[in-house]
């Protein structure tokens, strides 16, 4: 169940799109069927991040070594401040529709849902399950709200070029070494929401959330209405990978994960084994993988370390402490 450390940056995904397709484009050819499964157009997101921005390599190498450092010998001192990092939550709403102009209350039940998930009080943790042993417990981040944008716009969906986050046609966002910005679009080719990781532009940092996978209430739409679409990229913006390791018995850089052979959909049963090296069970149930919003309640103890790594002193977002 040990995985080896080994720094590939150049192997992780600067932005991370939930998806059925890998358009880049934006969609403007009437409304998108919902989406039915997960999955990421991660390759071709890549390789544009890295085309315009050649030091972004060595930037994720470097923090890729930190949080190598902080797991195998964490200081006191650069451990969270009163054992909790508060994250102000900027809400940027675009929509073309009354509907897609999702509500305070909608947004409040993602709060929500992010507060229980990071602080594991989710109701709907599996006492039975095979991994309760290596839980994260309690991650030591909240998310309070700071406020909410909105603005009407005539594009019918969005893709993974980032035009949401920039004032031309979206909204540009807020302080974002300071707080968390989210957007909530419609998202175009079945996408549910992409995330950026620590170490890319700040102009462009923050997760988007398509408006029917965004909370649990109003929009939301079943599979993905209980609001976990957003744990799941918060998690990547927090330096988080896919638990497969976005390759056949890849590398997520967490110890006590299982090799999965590749993304599980749906609702798995909790027997589930892969076929790599000594078939594991499959963590289906992480939030990191591509099942079901109801099927998904829980982070690893390892993937805990990794994202305090990232408010530590010295970490790419200290600036949050």
């Amino acid at each position: 169940m040990k995985k080896s450390f080994v720094l590939i940056a150049s192997g992780f995904l600067l932005i991370v799109g939930c998806n059925k397709s890998t358009s880049e484009n934006e969609i403007t050819e009437g409304e998108q069927p919902l989406a039915t499964e997960r999955r990421c157009s991660a390759d071709d997101v890549l390789k544009q991040q890295l085309a315009a921005d050649p030091s972004l390599r060595n930037r994720m190498d470097e923090i890729e070594e930190f949080t190598r450092r902080f797991r195998d010998n964490p200081q006191p001192e650069t451990l969270l401040p009163n054992g909790t990092i508060q994250i102000p939550v900027v809400f940027n709403v675009l929509y073309r529709t009354a509907a897609q102009n999702v509500s305070q209350a909608q947004l409040q039940s993602q709060l929500d849902v992010l507060n229980e998930d990071f602080a594991a009080l989710n109701t709907d943790y599996n006492a039975g399950n095979p991994y309760n042993n290596v839980t994260a417990g309690n991650v030591g981040v909240t998310f309070v709200l700071d406020q909410v944008k909105r603005r009407s716009t005539n594009t019918v969906s969005w893709s993974t070029n980032d035009a949401m986050k920039k004032n031309a046609k979206g909204i540009a966002p807020t302080s974002p070494t300071t707080k968390l910005n989210i957007w909530v679009c419609n998202m175009g080719g079945g996408i549910l929401g992409y995330a950026q990781f620590p170490g890319g532009s700040s102009s462009t940092d923050g997760i988007v959330l398509d408006d029917n996978a965004t909370g649990r209430t109003g929009t939301a739409a079943a599979p993905f209405n209980k609001g976990r679409t957003a744990t799941h990229e918060v998690g990547h913006w927090m330096n988080l990978r896919h638990i497969w390791g976005d390759a056949t018995c890849g590398n997520d850089q967490v110890g006590d994960t299982p090799l999965h052979n590749t993304a599980n959909y749906g609702c798995p049963s909790a027997t589930h084994r892969s076929t790599c090296t000594g078939t594991p069970l499959e963590m289906t149930m992480n939030y990191m993988d591509y099942t079901d919003d109801a099927c998904m309640y829980m982070f690893s103890a390892g993937q805990k370390s990794r994202m305090q790594a990232v408010f530590a002193v010295g970490g790419p977002r200290a600036s949050f402490r």
